[in-house]
């Protein structure tokens, strides 16, 4: 019998992630709750014999094995916590918590309840990351010493509660900077960052009171390496968005970049010397499988794994660049 899932939050992401994992066949959608019935008729479309609930409640009486939460970031935490103690599986959007002390208890909510955790880093799941990756673990590269992170978005978000520290947990640090910690931790294996230091701006200025930061550069050391790292919304960078990660090690360097502006395509090219190797490119469609990889796992039947612990970490990271 399939995995019966019920998605809470059918925004543009949501969707996006509810088609990856019903694409998979292994899953089947229950049971659908978002408080805008625009988003409600569009997800419809995608699973027109799940049940429109309204809300999580709704949702968990239905005894369902998993359910995905795309919703303001201020509820991602409860929400976690309260279907993993009624037995549910949980896909969130990250952050999966406004700090680490979040993270944290809806970490230990899944290991107490043995439910799979999952927090959607799609970057992982590029092409281009992950034949990085391959090369960063494998040592090909030789020692890592150092890493450039950016991500620059010249929009910003379009929804009211990401200006809402209190909704948001924070700006463009917790919207994009948590990607970008992730991909370090991630490739160079690392449980944290020392030596931590950033400056936050909003509007060029040091935010105040309640206000979110729309720029942020800091220095750190994750696994080793001396990382650099910048984010910013509605920046003056000339293109859409400025994506890439950088790692340069004692044997050669490789680099992951946007293409052209695009929030969507991603080249990873290799470094020797002077010479490049194109490692992977688009066409890429990527943004979907690591919704349908949580899916794929709890149609085998997993249960927490301990990788989930690698959540708080980044999530302890982004404290620290918080308090500069």
């Amino acid at each position: 019998m399939k995995p019966r899932i019920g998605f809470l939050g059918v925004g543009w992401i949501g969707r996006s992630r509810m088609e990856a994992m019903l694409g998979t066949g292994m899953v089947e959608a229950i049971a659908i709750a978002d408080p805008l019935a625009e988003m409600v008729v569009e997800a419809v479309k995608l699973a027109p014999d799940a049940a429109i609930v309204d809300g999580l409640d709704a949702m968990l009486a239905m005894g369902l094995d998993g359910v995905v939460i795309a919703t303001p970031s201020a509820l991602h935490a409860e929400q976690s916590i309260r279907a993993l103690e009624a037995g549910a599986a949980v896909f969130c959007q990250k952050p999966l918590g406004r700090d680490a002390a979040e993270a944290r208890a809806v970490v230990d909510a899944a290991r107490a309840a043995d439910r799979l955790l999952a927090v959607d880093f799609s970057y992982r799941y590029t092409a281009g990351m992950a034949a990085i990756a391959r090369l960063v673990r494998s040592g090909e590269l030789g020692r890592v010493f150092a890493v450039d992170l950016t991500f620059h978005n010249a929009y910003g978000p379009d929804k009211p509660w990401f200006y809402d520290r209190a909704r948001s947990g924070g700006g463009c640090v917790m919207d994009l900077g948590v990607h970008l910690v992730d991909l370090a931790m991630w490739c160079l294996d690392a449980d944290g960052a020392t030596d931590v230091h950033a400056r936050l701006f909003a509007g060029g200025a040091v935010p105040s009171g309640e206000t979110v930061e729309d720029y942020a550069v800091a220095q750190m050391t994750i696994g080793g390496a001396a990382v650099r790292l910048a984010c910013s919304w509605r920046v003056n960078a000339g293109v859409d968005a400025e994506i890439g990660a950088t790692f340069y090690g004692t044997e050669g360097g490789a680099g992951f970049r946007n293409v052209g502006g695009s929030f969507y395509d991603f080249e990873a090219t290799r470094f020797r010397g002077t010479a490049r190797e194109s490692l992977a490119g688009p066409p890429d469609d990527w943004g979907g499988r690591a919704a349908a990889d949580w899916a794929r796992r709890l149609a085998a039947g997993a249960r927490f794994d301990r990788s989930a612990e690698g959540i708080v970490e980044v999530a302890r990271v982004l404290d620290q660049i918080y308090a500069g």
